[in-house]
């Protein structure tokens, strides 16, 4: 920023004055008094002030000017304030109990003022004199509404339980927040997962993804077609403006419509759904992994046998096909000091703490060793085809078996050579352990795998160059890592270890993956 500063002052001594300009209420001189630059006050960060002149919009230091008008603020008194909009299952117990967490950390105290259900604001106040720090204020409404306002130009940041859509990329870089598709303006504060739950009396304990979209598409509408009693499905789901409900359309039922012809019922609340499906036998409902009650969750099941259960573990390495990140979006704009500070906050392991205790999926990185794995190990000898070979199973065994893998996986976009959402976070995510020194002495294989489709001998290629790929983006952002400190490896097995069943295309996706083993 002091270039920047630097940059335009000389701009502004080349020109010999400034033009008259009107309604502009600030002036800031640089300390030698020898040039000046008016206009609107946009913004002021208790570091930076962000003018609009006739150059633009420009971001000054304030310890290098002075500042003069009626928009001035006072420094003394300065309070920052910022808002945060968006999925209320996030905003309602998840972020106050971390900007409780952030504020005790940072030696404040903090006081709460309710305006109504969904809107309330955290006031951080200094311990020892009581003066306000900073305003932060919370409006909730669903993923579709916070973007919305954040859109408008009327927050400052968005939690999401989906990715941001195209449109809203686009229409977010018309409105001067930059690209959001870049991983600064996102980053993932916890997981969580969509799970499809029924009645703990009712005997269905499993089903497959394509028999989930049949259900809710309207297709079947009696459970003796998934296994279960001669009886009427009830269908129940949260609104369709929540993100998870956007989610499942995605995830599950991509190019097939939901019923219509039949009500299904919407929720307001993750807990309204499961509170009615626990109520009646024969109702199925689509929840979050975190709000699952007195309800049973059903696993998901592939035509070859393979079954799905969500777990925290499962959650994390993306093994369980449908894992939802919970996202928090920030524009490209400069943010307060603490607003910055409180990001930076999110990803220390106090803040992983607070995820867990009220009941999301953190994003600690733990170790599963080989014991832990015997079914992936089972399943893989089970579904090996003509091409993989008795020797190349036991290489794989051979290779893996003095090693633990990360619960960190790296996945790709249907159709795409791209990371998934979750697996950018994990890029910086073990970039960060590597440049602390977690694995100073030991060497991190890189460990890529893929579907079954094609050649196999061209497969492990495919998965060599995904592995690499995965490898340099990690060393690219541990730009302070010690490479001499650790090994970074890279194997390649391609179908041989496959988690799902290779007859559909989100199983072809879930074992198209990067392992990250640990010797």
């Amino acid at each position: 920023m002091k270039i920047l500063r630097a940059a335009v002052l000389a701009a502004l001594f080349i020109t010999g004055m400034l033009a008259p300009a009107l309604a502009q209420d600030v002036t800031l001189t640089s300390r030698d008094g020898k040039v000046s630059v008016s206009g609107t006050l946009l913004s002021f960060d208790g570091e930076f002030f962000r003018v609009d002149t006739i150059y633009g919009a420009l971001t000054l230091d304030g310890t290098g000017v002075t500042c003069a008008g009626i928009g001035c603020p006072n420094l003394e008194t300065y309070v920052a304030e910022f808002s945060i909009v968006g999925a209320r299952s996030m905003g309602e117990v998840l972020m106050p109990a971390l900007v409780e967490m952030f504020a005790e950390q940072g030696g404040m105290r903090v006081q709460r003022l309710v305006q109504g259900d969904t809107d309330y604001t955290y006031i951080l106040q200094q311990t020892e004199t009581g003066k306000d720090v900073a305003r932060i204020a919370f409006r909730l409404s669903n993923t579709d509404g916070g973007f919305a306002e954040f859109l408008a130009g009327d927050a400052d940041m968005v939690l999401a339980t989906r990715e941001i859509t195209a449109p809203e990329v686009k229409a977010a870089y018309k409105s001067g927040l930059g690209d959001m598709k870049r991983a600064a303006r996102s980053r993932i504060v916890g997981l969580d997962g969509l799970v499809p739950v029924v009645a703990q009396t009712n005997p269905v304990g499993m089903i497959s993804l394509a028999d989930l979209a049949k259900v809710f598409a309207g297709d079947t509408r009696n459970w003796q077609g998934i296994g279960g009693p001669d009886a009427p499905i009830y269908l129940h789901m949260l609104s369709s403006d929540s993100g998870l409900a956007q989610q499942f359309v995605t995830d599950v039922m991509g190019s097939k419509p939901l019923d219509t012809t039949t009500s299904i019922k919407r929720h307001a609340t993750a807990s309204q759904v499961v509170d009615a499906v626990a109520a009646d036998p024969f109702s199925i409902g689509i929840t979050r992994f975190s709000e699952v009650g007195n309800a049973k969750m059903l696993a998901l099941r592939g035509s070859c046998g393979m079954a799905f259960r969500a777990s925290p573990r499962a959650l994390k390495t993306e093994d369980y096909p449908l894992a939802t990140p919970l996202f928090l979006y920030t524009p490209a704009r400069r943010l307060p000091k603490i607003a910055r500070e409180f990001l930076a906050f999110l990803r220390s392991p106090a803040a992983q703490r607070v995820v867990r205790y009220v009941g999301f999926v953190d994003q600690d990185v733990s170790e599963i060793g080989i014991d832990d794995q015997g079914k992936r190990f089972a399943n893989a000898i089970a579904s090996a085809g003509d091409e993989i070979l008795l020797g190349q199973l036991q290489r794989m065994v051979k290779t893996l078996r003095p090693a633990t893998r990360l619960t960190i996986t790296f996945r790709f976009n249907a159709g795409s050579a791209s990371l998934d959402a979750q697996s950018r976070a994990n890029v910086v995510l073990l970039a960060r352990l590597l440049e602390a020194g977690r694995y100073d002495g030991r060497e991190l294989m890189f460990v890529g795998f893929s579907d079954g489709k094609g050649d196999a001998s061209m497969n492990r290629v495919i998965a060599k160059r995904r592995a690499k790929t995965v490898r340099a983006a990690v060393k690219l952002a541990a730009t302070t890592m010690r490479s001499d400190q650790v090994s970074l490896s890279t194997k390649a097995f391609g179908e041989a270890l496959p988690m799902a069943c290779d007859d559909t295309e989100w199983g072809r996706q879930v074992n198209r993956r990067v392992e990250v083993w640990l010797k």
